[in-house]
């Protein structure tokens, strides 16, 4: 027991010799209160060691240290300056973080205690030579804040966590708006104006060019009245965190707090209104301080001269600047279009709205950043020396990174807003075309509906052109009027003008019936995805100048919705058109153009029924073929003679038909008259057999080819308005007849024999030349029977023998094509192909229009 006794009490007597005299790495590690308190030069001024383990038993002495020994405590370490400095440390001399984290001391230089400070400022100064040089030299006391690229660096974690989870659930946890709206429009105008006046660098005639923003203080009162304070609070909150050196994303951050009760889009319209406030005034005084004694001590204030004369070096830090604040407008107005999208016409569950408001609040956080970063650009110009800004040379790069992640949030968003058009488009144009389905099928008093409906959907006041004048006139000279609508592309062709225009102004003789009781209006039809150009410009208004009718004065006017009704339910395509509409609006034609082309103003007043009426009174007569096109035929018909007309471009064939039937109708002793009248198509060889014929004398022929396009026009119109009346199967000879000739035309030469308006042969050029060439197998039947009758017999026993193909060719452009259709010669439903050809000539189809 004693033995034991002495060996615990050598143990105890060592721990106490090993705490009185520890060994130098104990005294670093762990260093004993009583040694603090007896001996702080060991602590003070520690080892290294002691400096990298320990430091807050370094930073942080005791205050009996303090008091005792305050020279060791004012020269500690650079890590104790900066993190803890004491409170005497900072009444004497004040380090450059406590510096920048109080802005009182930014202002003054130092940071004492408010007791201090009003006991003795004179005693402070001559106790401390450093502030006593500051206060004798006060450039000096400026305090460079925090620099953007500083800021940046400090969150370069979060730039590269911009499309993280983490940052989008801090924004949304800032977001609990209580239900106050207000219309940002006004006030983003307003800031729009500020910054754009105010926007550096700005060429003077391109600022003047631009649309100026009216603005009238009245309508901004009750508005700033409720908002005004809000933006105080956030410039204020600008431009202190801008001094005091916080990282942007934390001041990012508090802006989202201080607007949580707000929408996205007014977020972001209330910080740029602060940031707006600011810089408006910077850049203000920049601009009149020279004129305004106000402005220039305020200038002077804010260092403006010294700025603008150092301006040079700053170029590539505004331009940066300014392309960021074009890329924060632009950003927010998109956000703003997406707020004023129609919700009756588009909802959140469609696609590209949905899309689009993912990334709202994404968009609207880097926009605010971004004001942060240009209000941090403004302070840094006003709160520190010129040397300084002059030399930083990465500020405009940090902006340029901004913009770029501003510019490319605004690419996505442009793509899903110009979707959200297209969606609302596509439903205001179904919804007013069920509208114009309704406005024509109901009763009306008049026709100010329907035509308003058609021709000018947005309530423009003069809508029409009236050609002939040049004058802009309202839709009213339309009023109880029967109107023709001529719907049409540009593409309409000189040759339909012209006959349009010949039948129109017929109608305007003073003493006829039809004066003034029907009015025409031109509707020309563009493909809306077509790009309007300066050519089609000439082309329409050159169209417009030799027209003596009304017009739309633009395309524009004519509603995509109109264009679809035009296109769906009256079956237009590229071939004009004339749609009768009676005084009370209802459509009493859907196409009265052929009946223009046949009868002209003659089948007044336009209507289905009068088409039926005027069919019922014709007969197969060789009137209704050149009625309205030569009077010299007419006389011809009216004296008695025979008359042969002829077509087609094979001028061998009509060297031989002319040379035959010549020789044959002086044998007979008749009088007999040839009238050559070309072909459908192939215009250009048209022409040239008309030069031959007339070179060659070979027989009458119609040298304005816009005679020749009017009969085969007015022969194609016979068989679409008997098509139209639903009557193109009809087995009535004058049908079969028409049939018979524009197949013929398809196929080669032809001719028709008459005499008078008796028609007594139609034929293919191969039976009608032997018909005459064979003129002795059948001269012996022509005293008892007639020269007419003999000749219709023996070519009518030929055409049985060899009956030639029948074709038919109907444009798409023309609309209305028929699904079945019977051979003239044989009544049989003939077989359906699909063509393409192209004749080369000019009134092919522009793609154009």
């Amino acid at each position: 027991m004693e033995t034991t006794n002495k060996a615990i009490t050598g143990q105890l007597q060592q721990l106490a010799n090993k705490l009185n005299n520890p060994t130098p790495m104990q005294q670093v590690i762990n260093p004993n209160p009583m040694q603090q308190l007896l001996n702080p030069n060991q602590v003070v001024n520690p080892n290294p060691m002691q400096q990298l383990l320990n430091p807050n038993q370094v930073v942080n002495p005791n205050p009996m240290q303090q008091l005792l020994n305050p020279n060791q405590v004012n020269n500690p370490n650079p890590m104790q300056q900066l993190l803890h400095p004491n409170p005497l440390q900072q009444l004497l001399k004040p380090n450059p973080m406590q510096q920048l984290l109080d802005s009182s001391a930014v202002q003054q230089g130092v940071n004492p205690t408010s007791t201090h400070q009003a006991f003795n400022p004179a005693h402070r100064t001559e106790a401390n030579p450093i502030l006593r040089q500051q206060v004798l030299k006060p450039e000096l006391t400026k305090i460079n804040p925090v620099s953007l690229q500083q800021m940046i660096r400090h969150d370069r974690s979060m730039i590269s966590m911009s499309d993280d989870n983490m940052m989008v659930k801090q924004i949304h946890s800032t977001h609990a708006p209580d239900g106050r709206e207000f219309d940002v429009r006004p006030l983003f105008q307003l800031v729009e104006d500020i910054l754009h006046r105010a926007t550096p660098g700005v060429d003077p005639s391109i600022s003047a060019s631009q649309p100026r923003f009216e603005t009238s203080e009245g309508s901004f009162i009750s508005l700033l009245e409720a908002l005004s304070f809000t933006i105080d609070r956030i410039s204020c909150e600008i431009a202190y965190k801008s001094l005091g050196g916080g990282d942007a994303h934390a001041t990012t951050l508090s802006i989202f707090n201080l607007l949580s009760n707000y929408s996205w889009d007014a977020k972001l319209v209330l910080t740029l209104a602060a940031f707006a406030a600011n810089y408006g005034e910077f850049w203000l005084l920049a601009q009149i301080y020279t004129t305004n004694q106000l402005a220039k001590s305020m200038a002077i204030l804010k260092q403006l001269p010294v700025i603008l004369e150092h301006s040079g070096p700053l170029k590539p830090r505004f331009e940066a600047l300014n392309n960021l604040i074009k890329a924060m407008m632009d950003v927010t107005r998109c956000i703003i279009e997406f707020k004023e999208l129609p919700p009756m016409y588009i909802s959140q569950d469609v696609p590209a709205l949905a899309t689009a408001m993912t990334h709202i609040p994404t968009a609207v956080y880097w926009t605010i950043r971004s004001v942060v970063a240009c209000a941090t650009q403004i302070t840094t110009l006003t709160s520190m020396s010129h040397e300084y800004w002059t030399s930083a040379t990465s500020e405009a790069w940090e902006l340029s990174t901004l913009t770029h992640k501003i510019n490319s949030i605004l690419d996505l968003l442009k793509k899903q807003l110009d979707l959200c058009y297209q969606y609302i488009d596509g439903k205001i144009h179904a919804e007013t075309f069920r509208m114009l389905q309704n406005l024509f099928e109901s009763i009306h008093i008049d026709n100010m509906k329907i035509l308003r409906a058609l021709i000018c959907p947005k309530d423009d006041a003069l809508p029409l052109l009236e050609c002939s004048t040049k004058r802009r006139v309202n839709i009213e000279v339309l009023r109880r009027k029967n109107v023709l609508l001529l719907i049409s592309g540009l593409s309409i062709s000189h040759d339909e003008l012209s006959i349009l225009e010949q039948i129109y102004n017929e109608s305007r003789v003073p003493g006829t019936r039809m004066e003034s009781q029907y009015e025409v209006v031109w509707i020309p039809v563009v493909d809306p995805s077509v790009t309007w150009t300066s050519a089609m410009q000439d082309r329409f208004e050159n169209l417009q100048a030799n027209m003596p009718w009304y017009s739309v004065y633009t395309p524009k006017m004519v509603d995509r919705a109109v264009v679809r009704f035009i296109k769906e339910i009256w079956h237009f395509r590229n071939k004009p058109i004339l749609v009768v509409l009676d005084p009370q609006g209802k459509v009493v034609s859907p196409n009265a153009i052929h009946m223009m082309w046949i009868w002209g103003s003659t089948a007044f007043p336009f209507t289905s029924l009068r088409e039926e009426a005027l069919w019922k009174e014709e007969t197969w007569r060789l009137e209704l073929l050149v009625d309205g096109i030569d009077p010299t035929v007419l006389n011809w018909v009216k004296e008695g003679k025979f008359i042969y007309l002829y077509g087609g471009t094979d001028i061998e064939w009509i060297r031989k038909f002319t040379t035959t039937v010549k020789t044959v109708a002086s044998a007979a002793r008749i009088p007999l008259e040839l009238v050559y009248v070309g072909k459908s198509n192939k215009r250009e060889q048209v022409r040239k057999c008309i030069a031959s014929i007339m070179a060659e004398d070979l027989s009458y022929c119609w040298q304005d080819l816009t005679m020749v396009w009017f009969f085969w026009t007015r022969l194609e119109s016979m068989l679409f308005s008997k098509i139209q009346l639903g009557r193109g199967d009809d087995e009535d000879p004058m049908l079969r007849e028409i049939k018979k000739l524009l197949s013929y035309d398809k196929e080669g030469g032809w001719a028709v024999l008459s005499k008078g308006s008796f028609v007594f042969v139609n034929g293919h050029s191969s039976t009608v030349l032997t018909t005459f060439t064979e003129f002795n197998k059948w001269r012996d039947d022509v005293p008892p029977k007639g020269f007419e009758i003999a000749c219709m017999d023996y070519h009518n026993m030929l055409h049985s023998d060899s009956q030639p193909c029948c074709r038919f060719e109907f444009p798409s452009e023309i609309g209305r094509i028929p699904d079945r259709i019977k051979c003239p010669e044989c009544l049989k439903i003939m077989e359906k192909y699909i063509t393409f050809g192209c004749c080369h000539d000019e009134n092919a189809i522009n793609a154009l229009y």
